[in-house]
């Protein structure tokens, strides 16, 4: 199973996690500080929300697609570069509580896009070098 990934920055994630919750009829399946995740199975939706400034309007932060091994993400950084697009590949990195392998494009709108299995959970939020111009990115370094 795959899921579409949506990470938001959220001035305020606290009423952020509750409107969701209700929204989603689920709590979060992660809670760190500055940040939270619901894994949906309904719709299949990997919602991030990551802690951004005091009084920002909520933006997205970036998308992604979430895989069940590191194989689909070997076979999307095939086709990807396959298709002429340019990629970025991170594998064995620590990105929002999560050990990761991972491979990045950007849409025509620069908006990045990461195609990601998790390997394991870890205690830190973590980096990548992709959104590290994003200084409040959720995988900034």
């Amino acid at each position: 199973m795959s899921r579409v990934q949506l990470a938001l920055n959220v001035a305020d994630l606290e009423g952020s996690v509750e409107f969701y919750s209700k929204l989603f009829g689920v709590e979060p399946t992660k809670r760190h500080p500055g940040y939270a995740n619901f894994a949906l199975t309904d719709p299949p939706l990997k919602l991030v929300l990551i802690e951004g400034a005091a009084g920002q309007d909520t933006r997205l932060d970036h998308l992604g697609v979430e895989v069940e091994s590191t194989d689909q993400v070997t076979a999307a950084t095939d086709r990807l570069t396959a298709a002429g697009l340019a990629t970025f590949e991170e594998n064995d990195t620590s990105c929002c509580y999560a050990l990761q392998d991972k491979v990045w494009v950007h849409g025509p709108g620069k908006e990045p896009w990461e195609v990601y299995a998790v390997k394991a959970d870890t205690d830190r939020m973590g980096g990548s070098a992709v959104l590290a111009p994003a200084a409040d990115a959720c995988c900034s370094s």
